[in-house]
């Protein structure tokens, strides 16, 4: 019964206040629509940042004929360099494949067949093809085949300026989605926070009555939880319908159409509609008890 009486409390207040109710909701509803959108394209391109990074390699190329700067390479140091990288705990179990030069001339006409139209002799050398467990890796894993140099590897290449361009832009992604839904967590609870206060002050006289006549802490203090819990869930809500039509109207035309790879995949919409709609009660809670903590003494 007092629960039935403290959301009807609640729910008056909010109807008393329109206009201030609406101007909380609004800002909840873009703030988490905002926050719905990077949680969906930061997703996204963390998944496009790890698909990225799991294109990267180390090309290992041996001393494979004369022309090379040391002695060509033997059976036994091409054994010693694959045993090397397969016990590396950086590579993953499958993550070495060794490439002859005659495999790799063929590959090449495949991929590129102008290229080597008219080589009549082999110019490649052998190598080997590392696939490291994380992208981070690259450098490290080709450090440690050049410092000390390893015997029979003529050079390590993995893309440096690549490599270190995918990383940056992924690490920046994470770094900017986290301080913009930061940033818009806290301008939302500093407004359902102002929304309550400005109800506490309107019922201040009322307030006072009900502690004289003997209402508890939690009678007094239930209806402002409860309306900000009730505003962080109706701008949340609406951010999500917006969301889900933002889904379904314009994501086809845009990121539905970039060829990112069959990998590449924001979270799930239910996932993110449900974290937006706690983010929303967890806001109206957080402002609400803020708020009465600092300006309502009972």
């Amino acid at each position: 019964m007092r629960l039935r009486v403290v959301v009807a409390e609640a729910w008056r207040s909010l109807t008393a206040s329109l206009s201030t109710t609406l101007a909380a909701a609004l800002t909840v509803l873009i703030g988490m629509f905002l926050v719905g959108l990077l949680i969906g394209l930061g997703t996204w391109a963390r998944s496009w940042a790890e698909h990225a990074k799991g294109q990267l390699d180390v090309n290992v190329y041996l001393c494979t004929d004369s022309t090379c700067n040391h002695q060509p390479v033997t059976i036994a140091q091409k054994n010693a360099i694959r045993i090397k990288l397969q016990n590396d705990p950086r590579i993953g179990p499958s993550g070495v494949t060794y490439v002859s030069k005659a495999e790799g001339l063929k590959e090449l006409r495949k991929t590129s067949p102008g290229i080597v139209g008219e080589v009549i002799a082999n110019p490649l050398p052998d190598k080997f093809v590392v696939k490291p467990k994380h992208g981070e890796d690259v450098e490290a894993i080709a450090n440690s085949l050049t410092n000390p140099p390893t015997p029979g590897v003529e050079t390590v290449n993995f893309g440096k300026k690549t490599a270190k361009r995918i990383l940056r832009v992924a690490h920046i992604f994470e770094v900017l989605s986290v301080l913009a839904i930061g940033i818009l967590l806290i301008a939302a609870t500093i407004l359902i926070g102002n929304t309550i206060r400005l109800s506490i002050f309107a019922r201040r006289r009322e307030i006072e009555v009900m502690k004289l006549v003997g209402a508890s802490n939690w009678f007094v203090r239930g209806p402002f939880m409860v309306e900000g819990l009730l505003t962080g869930l109706l701008g949340a809500a609406a951010a999500v319908v917006l969301l889900f039509l933002g889904k379904e109207l314009v994501l086809p035309a845009t990121i539905g159409r970039l060829d990112a790879g069959k990998d590449v995949n924001a979270i799930a919409f239910e996932y993110t509609a449900l974290l937006v709609l706690m983010l929303g009660l967890l806001l109206g809670a957080a402002g609400s008890s803020l708020t009465m903590r600092r300006f309502l003494r009972v």
